[in-house]
C-alpha cells in the first residue's frame, strides 16, 4: 500500500499538477510567514496596536527549492530586528511536511489537525485554531478551483485507468478508486 501511495504522489509531482503543488506550497508558506511575523511584531498586517513590538518594512524575494520545483517566496522584513522563517532553516523537514499536507488536500481534503501538525513540524508555535482553520479553508478553495477547472483542447487519444487503494476514513479502512486519465 505504501508503494501505491508513493507512486500516486510521484505521478502528481511529475505532471502538470506540479504547478498547483508549487503554488499551494508557496501560498501555505507565505500564510505561515505572515502568522509568524504577526506574533513576532505583536500585531497582524495592517492592524494598529499600541503594544506592537516592531514595524514591517516591505518584503525580500527568495527562491525555495522543493521537490515540486522552485517556489518564489516573499519574506517579510522588519524595521527593527530581523526575521527569517523558521521553516527555511537548514536540516528542517518542513518542506517534506508541507508537501505532504498539500498532497493530502489534493487527494482527500485537508484537516485542521494535519495543518496543526505541519505547523509544529515547521518549528512554529503560537498559531491559534482559528488561524489554522482559515489556512485550511484557503487551501481547500485553491484545490477545489483546480479540480473543477475545465480541461481544454482536443485530445486524439485518452487513456483512463483506475487503481484501488486502501485509505482510512472515519476510523475505518475503505477501498477508494484513484482514477488516472492521460490525454495525447
Amino acid at each position: 500500500m505504501t508503494n501505491d501511495m508513493m507512486n500516486v504522489r510521484s505521478l502528481v509531482e511529475k505532471s502538470a499538477d506540479a504547478d498547483l503543488l508549487r503554488e499551494m506550497i508557496g501560498l501555505a508558506a507565505e500564510r505561515l510567514m505572515e502568522l509568524e511575523v504577526g506574533s513576532a511584531t505583536g500585531a497582524d498586517f495592517g492592524v494598529k496596536n499600541s503594544m506592537r513590538l516592531a514595524q514591517r518594512n516591505g518584503y525580500r524575494d527568495r527562491d525555495w527549492e522543493t521537490r515540486a520545483g522552485t517556489v518564489e517566496l516573499r519574506i517579510p522584513k522588519l524595521r527593527k530586528g530581523s526575521y527569517f522563517p523558521s521553516f527555511l532553516e537548514p536540516r528542517r523537514m518542513a518542506e517534506k511536511a508541507l508537501t505532504a499536507v498539500i498532497q493530502e488536500a489534493y487527494i482527500q481534503g485537508i484537516s485542521t489537525r494535519s495543518v496543526d501538525d505541519l505547523v509544529k513540524a515547521m518549528g512554529m508555535s503560537g498559531i491559534s485554531k482559528s488561524q489554522v482553520s482559515r489556512l485550511c479553508e484557503e487551501i481547500d478553495v485553491k484545490v477545489k478551483a483546480f479540480l473543477d477547472r475545465p480541461i481544454e483542447g482536443e485530445w486524439r487519444y485518452v487513456w483512463v485507468d483506475a487503481t484501488y487503494l486502501k485509505v482510512r476514513r472515519g476510523g475505518r479502512i475503505v477501498s477508494v478508486a484513484v482514477i488516472i486519465a492521460v490525454g495525447v
